[in-house]
Protein backbone atom coordinates (compact mmCIF):
# COMPACT_ATOMS: atom_id res chain seq x y z
CA UNK A 1 0.00 0.00 0.00
CA UNK A 2 1.01 3.50 -0.48
CA UNK A 3 2.60 5.29 2.43
CA UNK A 4 0.60 8.30 2.58
CA UNK A 5 3.11 9.83 5.37
CA UNK A 6 6.19 10.18 2.54
CA UNK A 7 4.26 12.08 -0.21
CA UNK A 8 2.53 14.81 -0.65
CA UNK A 9 -1.33 15.27 -0.56
CA UNK A 10 -3.74 15.24 -3.88
CA UNK A 11 -1.82 17.95 -5.90
CA UNK A 12 -5.26 19.33 -6.49
CA UNK A 13 -6.11 20.73 -3.32
CA UNK A 14 -2.64 21.96 -1.99
CA UNK A 15 0.13 24.18 -2.88
CA UNK A 16 3.32 22.46 -4.35
CA UNK A 17 5.83 25.15 -4.38
CA UNK A 18 9.08 24.38 -4.03
CA UNK A 19 10.03 24.18 -0.26
CA UNK A 20 12.84 25.70 1.68
CA UNK A 21 14.11 22.18 2.61
CA UNK A 22 14.11 21.99 -1.59
CA UNK A 23 16.59 25.56 -1.57
CA UNK A 24 18.41 24.40 1.30
CA UNK A 25 19.83 21.00 -1.05
CA UNK A 26 20.39 23.62 -3.95
CA UNK A 27 23.03 24.85 -1.96
CA UNK A 28 25.68 22.09 -2.55
CA UNK A 29 24.60 22.10 -6.53
CA UNK A 30 25.93 25.95 -6.10
CA UNK A 31 28.88 24.04 -4.67
CA UNK A 32 29.41 21.38 -7.36
CA UNK A 33 28.88 24.13 -10.26
CA UNK A 34 32.01 25.81 -9.06
CA UNK A 35 34.11 22.51 -8.42
CA UNK A 36 33.00 21.79 -11.96
CA UNK A 37 33.97 25.19 -13.91
CA UNK A 38 37.27 25.46 -11.91
CA UNK A 39 37.93 21.81 -13.31
CA UNK A 40 37.41 22.85 -16.77
CA UNK A 41 39.83 25.96 -16.41
CA UNK A 42 42.52 24.08 -14.90
CA UNK A 43 42.05 20.94 -17.26
CA UNK A 44 41.88 22.98 -20.54
CA UNK A 45 42.44 20.01 -22.70
CA UNK A 46 40.21 18.04 -25.09
CA UNK A 47 40.64 15.21 -22.24
CA UNK A 48 39.63 17.89 -19.52
CA UNK A 49 36.72 18.93 -21.34
CA UNK A 50 35.38 15.46 -21.57
CA UNK A 51 36.34 14.26 -17.95
CA UNK A 52 34.35 17.94 -16.60
CA UNK A 53 31.26 16.69 -19.45
CA UNK A 54 30.86 13.43 -18.16
CA UNK A 55 30.84 15.01 -13.99
CA UNK A 56 28.52 17.88 -15.78
CA UNK A 57 26.34 15.22 -16.79
CA UNK A 58 26.18 12.61 -13.21
CA UNK A 59 25.72 16.05 -11.29
CA UNK A 60 22.97 16.83 -13.22
CA UNK A 61 21.21 13.59 -13.42
CA UNK A 62 21.52 13.56 -9.44
CA UNK A 63 20.07 16.74 -9.08
CA UNK A 64 17.15 16.27 -11.82
CA UNK A 65 16.27 13.27 -10.21
CA UNK A 66 15.75 14.33 -7.13
CA UNK A 67 13.88 17.19 -8.88
CA UNK A 68 11.15 14.29 -10.04
CA UNK A 69 11.16 12.53 -6.25
CA UNK A 70 10.35 15.91 -4.56
CA UNK A 71 7.49 15.84 -7.00
CA UNK A 72 6.00 13.23 -5.15
CA UNK A 73 7.68 12.91 -1.67
CA UNK A 74 6.82 15.63 0.25
CA UNK A 75 9.83 17.69 2.04
CA UNK A 76 8.00 18.57 4.41
CA UNK A 77 7.23 15.18 6.30
CA UNK A 78 9.73 14.13 8.53
CA UNK A 79 10.88 10.86 6.88
CA UNK A 80 11.29 12.74 3.66
CA UNK A 81 13.16 15.30 5.00
CA UNK A 82 16.08 13.10 6.56
CA UNK A 83 16.29 11.23 3.03
CA UNK A 84 16.68 14.42 1.40
CA UNK A 85 19.66 15.40 4.33
CA UNK A 86 21.04 11.89 3.65
CA UNK A 87 21.08 12.73 -0.11
CA UNK A 88 22.86 16.45 0.47
CA UNK A 89 25.59 15.04 2.45
CA UNK A 90 26.16 12.66 -0.09
CA UNK A 91 25.76 15.40 -2.71
CA UNK A 92 28.49 16.57 -0.72
CA UNK A 93 30.91 14.01 -1.24
CA UNK A 94 30.12 13.50 -5.13
CA UNK A 95 31.01 17.43 -5.09
CA UNK A 96 34.05 17.78 -2.93
CA UNK A 97 35.38 14.40 -5.09
CA UNK A 98 35.27 16.38 -8.28
CA UNK A 99 38.98 18.12 -8.39
CA UNK A 100 40.34 14.53 -7.83
CA UNK A 101 37.79 12.55 -9.78
CA UNK A 102 40.01 11.19 -12.21
CA UNK A 103 42.48 10.72 -9.88
CA UNK A 104 42.48 9.28 -6.07
CA UNK A 105 39.22 10.35 -5.45
CA UNK A 106 37.50 8.33 -7.88
CA UNK A 107 36.21 5.73 -6.27
CA UNK A 108 34.56 8.09 -3.46
CA UNK A 109 32.88 10.23 -6.89
CA UNK A 110 31.39 6.63 -8.30
CA UNK A 111 29.60 5.16 -4.32
CA UNK A 112 28.50 8.47 -3.65
CA UNK A 113 26.74 8.93 -6.96
CA UNK A 114 25.36 5.25 -6.95
CA UNK A 115 24.39 5.75 -3.41
CA UNK A 116 22.74 8.86 -4.31
CA UNK A 117 21.12 7.18 -7.44
CA UNK A 118 20.32 3.80 -6.32
CA UNK A 119 18.88 4.87 -2.72
CA UNK A 120 17.08 7.45 -3.50
CA UNK A 121 14.94 6.14 -6.62
CA UNK A 122 14.15 2.69 -4.64
CA UNK A 123 13.27 4.81 -1.29
CA UNK A 124 10.50 6.53 -4.45
CA UNK A 125 9.30 3.11 -5.24
CA UNK A 126 8.79 2.18 -1.80
CA UNK A 127 6.81 5.55 -0.80
CA UNK A 128 4.55 5.32 -3.58
CA UNK A 129 3.55 1.39 -3.49
CA UNK A 130 0.33 1.50 -4.01
CA UNK A 131 -0.32 4.60 -6.05
CA UNK A 132 -0.84 2.40 -9.07
CA UNK A 133 1.45 -0.47 -10.14
CA UNK A 134 2.65 1.37 -13.03
CA UNK A 135 3.65 4.11 -11.07
CA UNK A 136 5.77 2.14 -8.53
CA UNK A 137 7.28 -0.15 -11.65
CA UNK A 138 8.14 2.95 -12.94
CA UNK A 139 10.76 3.56 -10.50
CA UNK A 140 11.31 -0.19 -9.68
CA UNK A 141 12.58 -0.18 -13.73
CA UNK A 142 14.83 3.28 -13.05
CA UNK A 143 16.54 1.70 -10.10
CA UNK A 144 17.04 -1.15 -12.33
CA UNK A 145 18.76 1.02 -14.69
CA UNK A 146 20.87 2.84 -11.48
CA UNK A 147 21.68 -0.41 -10.20
CA UNK A 148 23.43 -1.59 -13.62
CA UNK A 149 24.68 1.68 -14.27
CA UNK A 150 26.29 1.41 -11.00
CA UNK A 151 28.48 -1.49 -11.47
CA UNK A 152 29.55 0.90 -14.06
CA UNK A 153 30.52 3.32 -12.12
CA UNK A 154 32.49 1.69 -9.45
CA UNK A 155 34.23 0.06 -11.73
CA UNK A 156 35.46 2.83 -13.43
CA UNK A 157 36.21 4.16 -9.88
CA UNK A 158 38.65 1.29 -9.20
CA UNK A 159 40.24 1.52 -12.84
CA UNK A 160 43.43 3.63 -11.79
CA UNK A 161 43.81 4.70 -16.03
CA UNK A 162 42.28 7.70 -15.93
CA UNK A 163 41.43 7.16 -19.70
CA UNK A 164 39.98 3.96 -19.28
CA UNK A 165 38.07 5.04 -16.36
CA UNK A 166 36.41 8.07 -18.22
CA UNK A 167 35.37 5.31 -20.81
CA UNK A 168 33.86 3.35 -17.95
CA UNK A 169 32.18 6.49 -16.59
CA UNK A 170 30.96 6.97 -20.62
CA UNK A 171 29.23 3.65 -20.51
CA UNK A 172 27.45 4.51 -17.66
CA UNK A 173 25.81 7.42 -18.50
CA UNK A 174 24.92 5.68 -21.56
CA UNK A 175 22.89 3.44 -19.46
CA UNK A 176 21.02 6.17 -17.47
CA UNK A 177 21.05 8.50 -20.29
CA UNK A 178 18.86 6.16 -22.01
CA UNK A 179 16.03 5.44 -19.35
CA UNK A 180 13.59 8.01 -19.84
CA UNK A 181 13.81 8.13 -23.79
CA UNK A 182 13.39 4.17 -23.71
CA UNK A 183 10.76 4.56 -21.11
CA UNK A 184 13.06 2.42 -18.70
CA UNK A 185 12.07 -0.06 -20.70
CA UNK A 186 13.70 -3.66 -18.99
CA UNK A 187 12.98 -7.64 -20.25
CA UNK A 188 10.27 -8.69 -18.08
CA UNK A 189 9.00 -6.20 -16.65
CA UNK A 190 8.07 -3.77 -19.66
CA UNK A 191 8.49 -0.20 -20.11
CA UNK A 192 6.80 2.60 -18.65
CA UNK A 193 4.14 4.74 -19.81
CA UNK A 194 3.40 8.78 -20.29
CA UNK A 195 0.53 7.71 -17.12
CA UNK A 196 3.24 6.74 -14.63
CA UNK A 197 5.30 9.82 -14.98
CA UNK A 198 2.11 12.61 -13.43
CA UNK A 199 3.74 15.04 -11.97
CA UNK A 200 2.78 19.04 -10.96
CA UNK A 201 4.10 20.85 -13.92
CA UNK A 202 4.80 24.09 -11.85
CA UNK A 203 6.88 22.01 -9.74
CA UNK A 204 9.19 21.23 -11.82
CA UNK A 205 9.36 24.13 -13.82
CA UNK A 206 9.82 26.30 -10.67
CA UNK A 207 12.79 23.55 -9.82
CA UNK A 208 14.95 23.71 -13.43
CA UNK A 209 14.49 27.43 -12.84
CA UNK A 210 16.07 27.49 -9.45
CA UNK A 211 18.83 25.10 -11.07
CA UNK A 212 19.46 27.94 -13.89
CA UNK A 213 19.77 30.19 -11.08
CA UNK A 214 22.50 28.69 -9.29
CA UNK A 215 24.63 27.76 -12.17
CA UNK A 216 24.64 32.15 -13.11
CA UNK A 217 24.95 32.77 -9.18
CA UNK A 218 28.10 30.79 -9.80
CA UNK A 219 28.95 33.11 -12.66
CA UNK A 220 28.40 35.98 -10.55
CA UNK A 221 30.61 34.64 -7.26
CA UNK A 222 33.39 33.45 -9.48
CA UNK A 223 33.34 37.53 -11.32
CA UNK A 224 33.51 38.74 -7.90
CA UNK A 225 35.76 36.59 -6.18
CA UNK A 226 37.93 37.18 -9.12
CA UNK A 227 37.56 40.82 -9.74
CA UNK A 228 38.56 41.13 -5.51
CA UNK A 229 41.69 39.94 -5.52
CA UNK A 230 42.66 41.85 -8.56
CA UNK A 231 44.69 45.00 -8.88
CA UNK A 232 41.87 47.41 -9.78
CA UNK A 233 42.70 49.04 -14.07
CA UNK A 234 40.73 50.33 -16.74
CA UNK A 235 40.95 46.42 -18.35
CA UNK A 236 39.55 44.79 -15.31
CA UNK A 237 37.28 46.95 -14.55
CA UNK A 238 35.62 46.72 -18.00
CA UNK A 239 36.15 43.16 -17.98
CA UNK A 240 34.30 42.81 -14.71
CA UNK A 241 30.86 44.73 -16.05
CA UNK A 242 31.36 42.79 -18.85
CA UNK A 243 30.93 39.40 -17.10
CA UNK A 244 28.09 40.60 -14.80
CA UNK A 245 25.87 42.25 -17.94
CA UNK A 246 26.60 39.07 -19.86
CA UNK A 247 25.32 37.11 -16.92
CA UNK A 248 22.61 39.34 -16.58
CA UNK A 249 21.63 39.12 -20.19
CA UNK A 250 21.55 35.38 -19.96
CA UNK A 251 19.31 34.97 -17.33
CA UNK A 252 17.17 37.89 -19.29
CA UNK A 253 16.90 35.10 -22.38
CA UNK A 254 15.86 32.30 -19.97
CA UNK A 255 13.24 33.92 -17.62
CA UNK A 256 11.53 36.49 -19.55
CA UNK A 257 9.89 35.01 -22.24
CA UNK A 258 10.95 30.98 -22.01
CA UNK A 259 10.89 30.06 -18.54
CA UNK A 260 7.18 31.77 -18.08
CA UNK A 261 6.00 30.22 -21.11
CA UNK A 262 7.45 26.96 -20.66
CA UNK A 263 5.45 26.88 -17.11
CA UNK A 264 2.31 27.36 -18.33
CA UNK A 265 2.45 24.89 -20.74
CA UNK A 266 3.76 22.46 -18.45
CA UNK A 267 1.01 23.21 -15.82
CA UNK A 268 -2.08 22.80 -18.19
CA UNK A 269 -0.81 20.59 -20.56
CA UNK A 270 -2.18 16.89 -19.61
CA UNK A 271 0.81 15.06 -20.36
CA UNK A 272 3.44 17.24 -18.31
CA UNK A 273 5.75 13.79 -17.49
CA UNK A 274 6.22 13.81 -21.10
CA UNK A 275 7.39 17.39 -21.11
CA UNK A 276 9.50 17.33 -17.97
CA UNK A 277 11.42 14.49 -20.10
CA UNK A 278 12.12 16.23 -22.94
CA UNK A 279 11.75 20.18 -22.33
CA UNK A 280 13.45 20.22 -18.63
CA UNK A 281 15.35 16.56 -18.13
CA UNK A 282 17.31 16.58 -21.14
CA UNK A 283 16.53 19.92 -22.74
CA UNK A 284 18.23 22.24 -19.69
CA UNK A 285 21.51 20.40 -20.30
CA UNK A 286 22.68 22.48 -22.69
CA UNK A 287 21.66 25.71 -21.12
CA UNK A 288 23.46 24.84 -18.25
CA UNK A 289 26.40 23.60 -19.94
CA UNK A 290 27.09 26.51 -21.73
CA UNK A 291 26.61 29.17 -18.32
CA UNK A 292 29.36 27.04 -16.64
CA UNK A 293 31.61 26.91 -19.47
CA UNK A 294 30.99 30.60 -20.32
CA UNK A 295 32.17 31.59 -16.05
CA UNK A 296 35.37 29.72 -16.97
CA UNK A 297 35.84 32.50 -20.11
CA UNK A 298 35.04 35.27 -17.65
CA UNK A 299 37.32 34.36 -15.12
CA UNK A 300 39.87 34.53 -17.74
CA UNK A 301 38.75 38.19 -18.82
CA UNK A 302 39.36 39.01 -15.69
CA UNK A 303 42.69 37.63 -15.04
CA UNK A 304 43.97 38.28 -18.57
CA UNK A 305 42.28 41.31 -20.33
CA UNK A 306 44.78 42.11 -22.35
CA UNK A 307 47.82 40.26 -24.49
CA UNK A 308 47.36 37.02 -26.21
CA UNK A 309 44.24 35.35 -27.35
CA UNK A 310 44.43 31.50 -25.90
CA UNK A 311 42.52 28.96 -28.11
CA UNK A 312 41.36 27.68 -25.06
CA UNK A 313 39.67 30.73 -24.11
CA UNK A 314 38.18 31.44 -27.32
CA UNK A 315 36.53 27.84 -27.34
CA UNK A 316 34.85 28.53 -23.54
CA UNK A 317 33.57 31.85 -24.54
CA UNK A 318 31.90 31.13 -27.92
CA UNK A 319 31.33 27.56 -27.69
CA UNK A 320 29.77 28.33 -23.83
CA UNK A 321 27.26 31.15 -25.56
CA UNK A 322 26.42 28.36 -28.49
CA UNK A 323 25.89 25.67 -26.22
CA UNK A 324 23.48 28.19 -24.31
CA UNK A 325 21.93 29.91 -27.50
CA UNK A 326 21.05 26.15 -28.72
CA UNK A 327 19.51 25.07 -25.35
CA UNK A 328 17.54 27.95 -25.06
CA UNK A 329 16.63 27.52 -28.43
CA UNK A 330 15.54 24.12 -27.79
CA UNK A 331 13.90 24.75 -24.78
CA UNK A 332 11.46 27.28 -26.62
CA UNK A 333 10.71 25.63 -29.30
CA UNK A 334 9.58 22.62 -27.25
CA UNK A 335 7.84 24.58 -24.53
CA UNK A 336 6.26 27.42 -27.41
CA UNK A 337 3.41 25.02 -29.12
CA UNK A 338 4.17 25.60 -32.52
CA UNK A 339 7.42 24.46 -34.41
CA UNK A 340 9.70 27.23 -34.82
CA UNK A 341 12.84 28.29 -33.99
CA UNK A 342 13.43 31.87 -32.46
CA UNK A 343 14.57 34.62 -34.79
CA UNK A 344 16.64 36.55 -32.37
CA UNK A 345 18.65 33.06 -31.02
CA UNK A 346 19.57 32.34 -34.86
CA UNK A 347 20.74 35.89 -35.15
CA UNK A 348 22.54 35.02 -32.18
CA UNK A 349 24.27 31.92 -33.16
CA UNK A 350 25.54 33.89 -36.47
CA UNK A 351 26.84 36.62 -34.41
CA UNK A 352 29.08 34.35 -32.33
CA UNK A 353 30.01 32.08 -35.38
CA UNK A 354 31.12 35.99 -36.52
CA UNK A 355 32.86 36.43 -33.34
CA UNK A 356 34.63 32.79 -33.38
CA UNK A 357 35.70 33.72 -36.77
CA UNK A 358 36.91 37.22 -36.02
CA UNK A 359 39.15 35.46 -33.14
CA UNK A 360 40.72 33.21 -35.73
CA UNK A 361 41.50 35.94 -38.29
CA UNK A 362 41.85 39.00 -36.40
CA UNK A 363 43.24 38.06 -33.00
CA UNK A 364 41.78 40.64 -30.77
CA UNK A 365 42.56 41.12 -27.48
CA UNK A 366 40.49 39.19 -24.86
CA UNK A 367 38.29 41.70 -23.35
CA UNK A 368 37.74 43.10 -26.93
CA UNK A 369 35.96 39.77 -28.03
CA UNK A 370 34.60 39.56 -24.68
CA UNK A 371 32.78 43.03 -24.98
CA UNK A 372 31.79 42.06 -28.41
CA UNK A 373 30.15 38.93 -26.90
CA UNK A 374 28.35 40.28 -24.65
CA UNK A 375 27.31 42.64 -27.18
CA UNK A 376 25.77 39.88 -28.66
CA UNK A 377 23.53 38.27 -25.59
CA UNK A 378 22.47 42.05 -25.44
CA UNK A 379 21.25 42.07 -29.31
CA UNK A 380 19.41 38.65 -28.63
CA UNK A 381 17.76 39.69 -25.13
CA UNK A 382 16.63 42.94 -26.26
CA UNK A 383 14.94 41.38 -29.61
CA UNK A 384 13.15 39.06 -28.26
CA UNK A 385 11.97 41.15 -25.13
CA UNK A 386 10.93 43.19 -27.87
CA UNK A 387 8.95 41.27 -30.02
CA UNK A 388 6.43 39.69 -27.25
CA UNK A 389 3.36 41.06 -25.86
CA UNK A 390 2.34 43.98 -28.16
CA UNK A 391 6.40 44.25 -29.17
CA UNK A 392 8.34 47.38 -29.00
CA UNK A 393 5.64 49.95 -28.67
CA UNK A 394 3.52 48.60 -26.03
CA UNK A 395 6.77 48.07 -23.78
CA UNK A 396 8.09 51.73 -24.49
CA UNK A 397 5.05 52.67 -23.62
CA UNK A 398 5.08 50.52 -20.75
CA UNK A 399 8.09 51.58 -19.65
CA UNK A 400 7.00 55.27 -19.55
CA UNK A 401 3.94 55.04 -17.99
CA UNK A 402 1.75 56.08 -20.55
CA UNK A 403 0.19 53.47 -20.60
CA UNK A 404 -1.81 50.59 -18.01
Amino acid sequence: MARPSHLRDDREKVDNSVSPLELFFDLVFVFAVTQLSHYLLEHHTLAGALQTLVMFLAVWWAWIYTAWATNWLDPGRAPVRLVLLLVMLLSMVLSSSIPAAFGPAGLSFALAYVAIQVGRTFYTAWAREGLGRGSTKNMLRATIYFAVSGCLWIAGGLDSDPNRRLLWWMAALAVEYSGPSTFFYVPGLGRSTIADWNISGAHMAERAGLFIIIALGESIIVTGATFAELEPSHATVLAFVSAFISSVAMWWIYFDVGARRGSELIEHDDRPGLIGRQAYTYGHIPIVAGIIVIAVADEQVLTHPTGHLEPYFVAALVGGAILFICGAMLFKRMTSGQQFWPLSHCAGLVLFALIGLWAFVGHPEPLTLHIAATASFLVIALWEWGSFHGGWTERLERLSGSKG
